[in-house]
Order: structure tokens, then C-alpha cells, then sequence
């Protein structure tokens, strides 16, 4: 998608309801319901975090938008892609400052560089009891990422095309937070699988710019 038909296009959005929750479940592994059951005693003293849906032109001033590859770790996400972001800290004053502080530690792009469009809808991710909420934004010029390395595996520079075809819409085997292989909806992006709460938020994305184009 050209990237100033895709600017264009997000100057409807503030015109248009977020698709919702509704859209988030079209792509939520069939465990979670058994999870928000389990977590339900946790969820009250859930914490908050910010993530960013960055998108941007490339050299060919196509649409693109940044995700990550979070390095291997003992925890529940490990090896997973997500959106940048992380958790909400005191010298933050909103959720949204949050998420772009978090996007310039983990790759690199300042947030004088960022507009922020639209704030998403927000999801409760059960194994790590974190309430997210995701945010889309822009930056009109190709960045200069820069990847934490503590943190980033890799930086993925997913086509908007990519998103808004069904065909990389795919059900794949992955290890769940309890060690069990299960069958989940997924993304498959730039040879990558997204699935889980990142897939869940991606779906909102792309109901809301699938209306827009």
C-alpha cells in the first residue's frame, strides 16, 4: 500500500468506531477463556502497559509496520512477537507516554518523529496478568531503528499488504505458557507467527484499516 494513500486513508479514522473486542476474539487462542477463568482473582491488581503499532514508508514509500522478535528468556513471552512496548513505569503520565518511551528504548525511533492516531482497544493478557493498551501511530519518514539488544531479538518490517490479506491467515502448533503444544489462529508475517495476544490486537488493526481502504 502507497504510503500516502495510507495517510489519506487514516485521516477517516477518528470517524470510525474501533472494531473491538469482537475483533481481538476472531484471532484468540482457544485456551483463553480457561485462562481468564484461572487469572479471574488476578485480574483486579492486573499491570498496565503500553504498546505501539508504528507505521511508516519504506525506500519504495510503501506502508510498513514495526514489530519484534523478543529474545529467548525464562518467561511467558519468551521467543514471541510482539508489538513495541512494556510496562508502564511511575515517570510515565499516561499509558501512551508509556508506549513511546518503550518504542525508542527497543527500536530506536524517537518520539519526536512519532504522531500517535488512535488508541486501540484495550486486553487483559492473562499468563503475564497484564492489562495493554495499544496505540497506532505514524512516522513519515523510513526510521533509523535501532534494536535493544538486551531485549530485541530482531526488528520485523511487516508490509501493511501482508496484514490486510487473508491468505497469511494460518492456524499453527505452538508452545503454550503451561509447555503444551496447542493449535492456534495466527499471523504468518515475513515468515514469522504471530499469534496470541500480539494476533489478537493485529486483528482490531486490520478490521479498522480494512474499513478505511
Amino acid at each position: 500500500m502507497d504510503f500516502n494513500k495510507f495517510l489519506i486513508s487514516l485521516s477517516k479514522i477518528k470517524n470510525i468506531p474501533l472494531p473491538g473486542e469482537s475483533s481481538q476474539l476472531k484471532m484468540s487462542p482457544p485456551f483463553r477463556r480457561e485462562l481468564m477463568e484461572v487469572y479471574k482473582d488476578a485480574k483486579p491488581h492486573a499491570k498496565k502497559a503500553g504498546v505501539l503499532a508504528l507505521f511508516y514508508p519504506d525506500y519504495q514509500h510503501c506502508t510498513k509496520l514495526a514489530l519484534i522478535l523478543r529474545k529467548t528468556y525464562h518467561g511467558v513471552h519468551s521467543a514471541q512477537v510482539g508489538f513495541p512496548g512494556g510496562r508502564y513505569e511511575v515517570q510515565d503520565k499516561t499509558l501512551k507516554q508509556t508506549a513511546l518511551r518503550e518504542t525508542y528504548e527497543e527500536i530506536g525511533v524517537s518520539i519526536n518523529f512519532i504522531d500517535v492516531i488512535q488508541q486501540m482497544t484495550e486486553i487483559y493478557i492473562p499468563p503475564s496478568n497484564f492489562y495493554v493498551q495499544p496505540y497506532m501511530a505514524i512516522t513519515k519518514s523510513l526510521p533509523k531503528f535501532k534494536k535493544q539488544d538486551s531485549e530485541v531479538e530482531a526488528i520485523i518490517e511487516v508490509p501493511v499488504s501482508q496484514l490486510l490479506d487473508d491468505r497469511f491467515v494460518v492456524n499453527k502448533s505452538v508452545m503454550s505458557s503451561n509447555g503444551k503444544l496447542v493449535n492456534v489462529p495466527a499471523y504468518e508475517l515475513c515468515g514469522h507467527v504471530v499469534w496470541g495476544a500480539t494476533a489478537m490486537m493485529l486483528s482490531e488493526i486490520k478490521n479498522l484499516l480494512g474499513q478505511l481502504t
